[in-house]
């Protein structure tokens, strides 16, 4: 015997509470909405769209309205893009732009747009965006440190529309950049130029540098000498060398030791008899 079978016997002559069963278990149902993670409940009534949204978690509403999840984390719009620089050059860029909605706004996104506001709303924009602002900066910026700069300015030029669209931008990132290749042949021969140039004028300071060195190091030396000589007197230099004369007499190797007198004839000292 099926469960079905059962309740007639159960409620017999109640046909009316199997209706009223099913409609309880149905409303029951539909009375609770569940927002996952990372997302909010955007509650429609008959096409009318509430501009309350509802947070993570489970919720009991009215059955009758409809709860659509909209994702408020964090996505990306990639964009390969052919624009023309300053030049009219043709330049190729990878762009990345990250964003997310704003919770209080995502009832109005989802009203006026609704989910495919990333094809409807940013990727036209972004774009657009990217365009006017390659073609006001030559390639060699594109391809140098003036990329941080033109990102910078992609990000300024997007935040006020895509704000009054309730979505909030985070960052831009420039990929990749592909240049003519003439082009980039030349910005890289300038680069190590300008490279080669900077190492020289190192090269130069360092001789430079070492060349003072050297003189300051002579003029000390000179100095020195002068100091010297004008310390040492003739009667000096002749009592060290009689000090001089007196120590190598002194010596055990020492036999004989001829010294130059006042009048030019030798001094001969015999070292032999110095012990007698």
């Amino acid at each position: 015997m099926t469960l079905g079978s059962r309740f007639p016997q159960i409620f017999p002559g109640r046909p009316w509470f199997y209706g009223v069963a099913v409609f309880l278990l149905f409303a029951l149902g539909s009375a609770v909405a569940i927002v996952p993670a990372g997302h909010v409940g955007v509650q429609t009534l008959f096409g009318k769209v509430y501009p309350e949204v509802l947070g993570e978690g489970i919720h009991l509403i009215n059955p009758l309205i409809s709860v659509e999840n909209m994702s408020v984390r964090t996505q990306e719009v990639f964009e390969h893009a052919e624009v023309p620089s300053k030049e009219g050059l043709n330049v190729v860029l990878e762009v990345s732009l990250l964003y997310h909605v704003q919770a209080a706004q995502a009832a109005r996104l989802y009203q006026q747009v609704g989910f495919r506001y990333d094809h409807v709303v940013l990727a036209p924009q972004f774009r657009s965006t990217i365009r006017g602002v390659t073609v006001q900066h030559e390639a060699k910026d594109l391809y140098t440190s003036g990329r941080e700069l033109i990102a910078s300015q992609i990000t300024q030029d997007l935040e006020k529309p895509l704000q009054e669209r309730g979505l909030v931008l985070e960052r831009v990132l420039l990929r990749r950049i592909t240049l003519p290749k003439l082009v980039e042949d030349a910005i890289n021969e300038k680069l190590a130029a300008e490279q080669q140039a900077q190492r020289m004028q190192f090269v130069l300071a360092k001789e430079r540098q070492e060349a003072e060195r050297k003189r300051i190091e002579g003029k000390g030396i000179q100095d020195f000498q002068n100091i010297v000589s004008q310390g040492i007197s003739e009667p000096l230099l002749r009592w060290k060398g009689i000090e001089a004369t007196k120590i190598l007499a002194e010596s055990k190797n020492t036999k004989v030791v001829i010294v130059g007198g006042k009048d030019g004839l030798p001094l001969i000292l015999n070292a032999e008899t110095r012990g007698r």
